[in-house]
């Protein structure tokens, strides 16, 4: 177990440090809880750059040498979580074995609430565990067998299977009914956003804990194209496309495309299929994302805090490409939405559902 007053020192000396804060990734302070934040601290790395931005969650979950310069208290946490999600993979397949109907555990969900539960203290019981998230069921079938006399007859036999448990909520009360670990909902909520940074990239809240409702999953219309934030878009409309008073010169000016007042790291996401032909940095648009699709449309994304694609990378409507921040020429947390047809800009609100 770490020694809680070895941390309180290091998070103090790393906290009072100018160039060290400045290299604390985003997704520390957005997915992990006040205990886990002090370790997920200690081990970020790197002078700033989001490729080096890695949380504890991270580093626990994927393979090959630990940094260098990863303090050794740390690396002792981390080791012994890597070797626990090895033995819940032994589990999980065992588990998955004994499974029908093309069911199956997911082992990130497995992983990630045991992350928050019991990273840098005591695991419980692996197997115990993990099978707080499936529940047994007695089946029976029929099945042909030969008597005595060699005949074909046909019996009943009666078989044990496992079921994957959909309810969160019934996997936690297992869980504190089974090893005694009564989970808080701010460790409820870690192990969610956990789980969506591993699986998908990107926390399930907003970089400052806030949420926009409706933007945690895609919003299609009939035609097929995507919301880039969710069914709630038009109560977020900050600047319309076309004129309009310049927020940083006061003077009117035209509007290449449509504002939506989002917080900082809310998931943006494709509007339709297509292949990403732009992703970087402009001084203007700050970090954008355009995406060429079918019949000469084109989308833009500007003012991202993170961008999660690459170009020539092929993506689907909905699919998540960046997360929406504040950079580039802007006032404040938004999302800048383009759509042109054959070069030409217009109105996002004739295509958005």
């Amino acid at each position: 177990m770490v020694d809680p007053v070895l941390v309180a020192k290091a998070a103090a000396t790393l906290l009072s440090n100018e160039k060290a804060r400045k290299g604390l990734g985003w997704a520390v302070a957005a997915i992990l809880s006040p205990i886990i934040v002090v370790i997920a601290l200690l081990c970020a790395l790197g002078s700033g750059a989001v490729s080096h931005n890695i949380s504890a969650a991270q580093l626990c979950f994927q393979d090959g040498p630990l940094p260098a310069d990863t303090p050794a208290e740390y690396r002792v946490c981390i080791e012994q979580t890597r070797a626990s999600f090895a033995e819940l993979d032994t589990v999980i397949a065992d588990i998955q074995s004994n499974m029908e109907d093309g069911n199956s555990l997911d082992p990130i969900r497995v992983k990630a609430v045991f992350f928050s539960l019991y990273f840098g203290g005591e695991a419980p019981s692996l197997a115990q565990f993990a099978h707080c998230f499936a529940s047994s069921e007695t089946r029976t079938e029929t099945v042909t067998e030969q008597d005595e006399e060699g005949s074909d007859i046909e019996v009943e036999r009666v078989y044990n299977v496992f079921v994957p448990i959909a309810d969160m909520a019934t996997v936690y009360s297992r869980i504190a009914a089974s090893l005694g670990a009564a989970a808080t909902e701010e460790q409820k909520t870690n192990a969610d956003n956990v789980y969506s940074l591993i699986k998908y990239g990107y926390p399930v809240t907003g970089e400052g804990g806030a949420v926009f409702e409706g933007a945690d999953v895609p919003f299609v219309g009939a035609d097929g194209f995507c919301s880039p934030v969710g069914a709630g878009w038009r109560s977020i409309v900050t600047s319309e496309f076309g004129g309009r008073l310049d927020p940083i010169t006061g003077q009117r000016d035209g509007h290449t495309g449509m504002d939506l007042a989002v917080p900082k790291g809310t998931p943006v996401r494709a509007a339709l299929p297509g292949t990403v032909r732009v992703a970087k940095y402009d001084s203007s648009y700050g970090y954008y994302v355009t995406i060429g699709h079918d019949n000469g449309l084109l989308t833009l994304y500007g003012h991202n805090s993170r961008l999660l694609v690459t170009p020539g990378q092929t993506v689907q409507a909905g699919d998540v490409i960046s997360l929406s921040g504040s950079t580039g020429r802007s006032t404040g947390p938004h999302l800048h939405f383009e759509v042109r047809l054959n070069g030409q800009r217009t109105n996002p609100r004739y295509y958005l559902p």
